[in-house]
């Protein structure tokens, strides 16, 4: 069975770029997700989830990948602003910082696949993992 992914993102266009490279991966979209009402609602779907840090209604994406990761599901932030996680998130994978070109979008989300899976492979370059 494919890899579930959640995208929390509220920038559209950049969610839609994301969900293009799930997509392209041969996994499915659950759903995504611009704000923690939305994103708790599209959680009961996914085994990874994609996290923004600042959201529609504001910097929550820290709190939903923290009880993301408390439920199973793989985190991996993607965020403008990696500082924001600086002492990391218990659970969650890393962080990679925004933007992203293609080849690090798809390299991210293979990471938290084959890490999901048991796999291990070199993560992406500007991945920075948190001490899990």
């Amino acid at each position: 069975m494919p890899h579930r992914v959640l995208v929390v993102e509220d920038q559209l266009l950049i969610a839609l770029h994301i969900e293009d490279a799930v997509l392209a991966l041969g996994y499915e979209v659950s759903g995504i997700a611009a704000n923690a009402r939305d994103a708790f609602y599209h959680s009961e779907d996914c085994d990874i989830a994609l996290v923004d840090v600042q959201l529609q209604d504001g910097a929550t994406g820290p709190d939903i990948g923290r009880a993301f990761a408390a439920k199973g599901i793989t985190v991996l932030f993607m965020t403008a602003n990696p500082e924001a996680l600086a002492s990391g998130i218990p659970g969650a994978l890393g962080v990679i910082s925004k933007p992203l070109f293609d080849l690090e979008l798809i390299g991210a989300i293979q990471y938290a696949a084959a890490m999901r899976d048991g796999t291990s492979i070199t993560p992406p370059e500007r991945l920075r993992l948190f001490h899990r």
